[in-house]
């Protein structure tokens, strides 16, 4: 999957400052991975429409935001049942909120390159058949097994902690 560019731009600042562009986020997202202390938090809902939010350990690889989870914790349950969900982080430069559905990824290239990734970053994933496994992972994470999930983006929405400010809505 490639980087896609949004199909319109909304500038929702109220103090004058123009819309932020695309490149901003989508860099800091691919600059990222490195920085172990960027939180990203995923919202799903439960299969009785309660919301629920989850830390998850995060990537941005080729355009798109990968993340794991254990086949039977909430988030992963939430999603197959609902795969609408949230990404939220606090990058260097912006707070972003990324929307779209989450689709479970099982075709071995892809695994076998986002668990590079991982183990490029400091954890060491390797492909277990159609799921990633490593000696540890996150508290939250459950036993492995872990999924592997992509982001499909629909919608994101960023404002600007630093200069240059601003609010933008971009969709895809």
């Amino acid at each position: 999957m490639t980087d896609r560019e949004p199909t319109t731009v909304t500038n929702l600042d109220q103090y004058g400052s123009p819309a932020l562009p695309w490149s901003r986020p989508r860099d800091e997202l691919a600059n990222s991975p490195a920085d172990r202390d960027t939180p990203y938090f995923l919202g799903t809902a439960r299969p009785d429409g309660r919301p629920h939010s989850a830390g998850i350990g995060a990537t941005w690889h080729d355009g798109a935001l990968y993340f794991v989870s254990g086949p039977g914790t909430r988030k992963s349950r939430n999603l197959a049942a609902n795969p609408a969900c949230t990404v939220s982080a606090h990058l260097a430069t912006l707070d972003l909120v990324l929307e779209g559905e989450a689709s479970r990824v099982t075709d071995r290239p892809t695994l076998e390159r986002l668990a590079a990734v991982y183990r490029d970053n400091g954890w060491p994933a390797e492909v277990d058949g159609d799921a990633l496994t490593a000696p540890f992972t996150a508290p939250s994470g459950g036993p492995p097994p872990w999924y592997l999930y992509r982001l499909n983006l629909r919608t994101a929405y960023g404002v600007a902690s630093a200069e240059p400010h601003g609010a933008t809505r971009w969709d895809f």
